[in-house]
């Protein structure tokens, strides 16, 4: 069987969050779609293991952000590959609330949308969550990001829990200068395109990258990459 099939299916991605209580948190995630128009309804899928997946059970409600073609990898990292347990996902981002009282992300979002769970479907590793509408708002005119986009143009990745999660084969030789990938998010360094949106050119070795240098993914210092042999 060739799982590389499961690459064809379309994917948006979005930033999907929640409350308890006084808390806030949220988690990036691709697999977010209506299904059906009177009433509307929309579904979720989150893993098990995510604090927001357990946010949704305890208060019923969550919120999908819609992000513009344009979003940084930064703000993919914040949600993707970050803990709610460990960190304050919202710290330093723009965001504001629902009707409701749940955050949706203002800056590169074109819209976003509010449901009340009324279902809740058990996928083995992940929960899909079937929501009402009560609420949505168009921020902005644009382009959505597709994950297509986010992996081929801005070579992006995936986190291990998301749905769509497929071991990457390990990669051989075959460039003088070798590449390095970071061991949390799995994003590869590649000397000969470099990292532009960071003002590293193309042919810029991973060793003459600056101390500072951070994963434009999650923001991991250089000492978490490993050389790709």
């Amino acid at each position: 069987m060739d799982t590389k099939a499961l690459h064809t299916i379309s994917y948006g991605l979005y930033v999907v969050t929640a409350k308890n209580g006084d808390r806030l948190n949220g988690q990036i995630a691709n697999t977010v779609f209506q299904i059906s128009a009177a009433p509307p309804t929309i579904a979720i899928s989150l893993n098990k293991q995510n604090l927001t997946n357990e946010f949704i059970q305890a208060s019923k409600q969550f919120a999908v952000s819609v992000l513009a073609k344009e979003a940084p990898l930064s703000l993919i990292g914040q949600f993707g590959f970050k803990s709610g347990r460990e960190v304050d996902k919202f710290a330093g981002i723009a965001y504001k609330l629902s009707p409701a009282g749940l955050p949706y992300i203002t800056d590169n979002t074109l819209a976003y949308l509010e449901a009340e769970v009324n279902q809740v479907v058990d996928a083995g590793t992940h929960n899909i969550f079937i929501g009402s509408l009560i609420n949505a708002e168009v921020l902005r005119q644009g382009e959505p990001m597709t994950y297509a986009y986010y992996h081929q143009v801005k070579r992006g990745t995936t986190p291990k829990t998301a749905p769509t999660f497929i071991e990457p084969a390990k990669t051989t030789g075959g460039s003088k200068a070798a590449k390095y990938q970071c061991s949390i998010c799995g994003y590869l360094y590649d000397p000969a395109e470099g990292n532009p949106n960071k003002g590293i050119p193309q042919g810029t070795p991973f060793e003459e990258l600056p101390d500072d240098w951070t994963c434009p993914v999650c923001g991991a210092g250089k000492d978490v990459f490993e050389k790709v042999d």
